[in-house]
């Protein structure tokens, strides 16, 4: 059951595949960034090295990452005139936290991508 209406689905706003960028970038960065922070943050313990299962995985939560955003991309970025009054793309407030939110994704999902080149550095 949608509370919000068919019309105002998260489908038609882009936060479905916002959404599922963001967890993408979460599973792309948990091999190499995961263990930093863990580290920097004081846990320590030999169950950390487990993170690196998913390495070889990262190129493709890399990809399912750049995919969803450029998705998310089409709806949020929208011009407004393209919204129905009743949709919740008409809202100035909602479209600015869906813009904010995929700023941070979008950010996340760079991390991921430049991180391996700058991991040296840390370790």
């Amino acid at each position: 059951m949608n509370v919000l209406g068919p019309e105002n689905s998260g489908d038609k706003t882009g936060l479905g595949a916002l959404l599922a960028g963001g967890m993408a970038a979460l599973l792309a960065s948990t091999c190499c960034l995961g263990p930093l922070i863990l580290i920097t943050l004081g846990f320590s313990g030999a169950w950390i090295s487990k993170l690196t299962v998913l390495e070889p995985y990262q190129p493709i939560f890399i990809g399912a990452a750049l995919v969803a955003l450029f998705f998310a991309g089409k709806r949020i970025w929208r011009p407004a005139n393209q919204c129905a009054p009743g949709e919740v793309c008409a809202l100035p407030r909602v479209r600015r936290a869906y813009q904010l939110l995929f700023v941070v994704v979008g950010v996340l999902v760079l991390l991921a991508l430049i991180f391996p080149l700058i991991a040296p550095r840390f370790y």
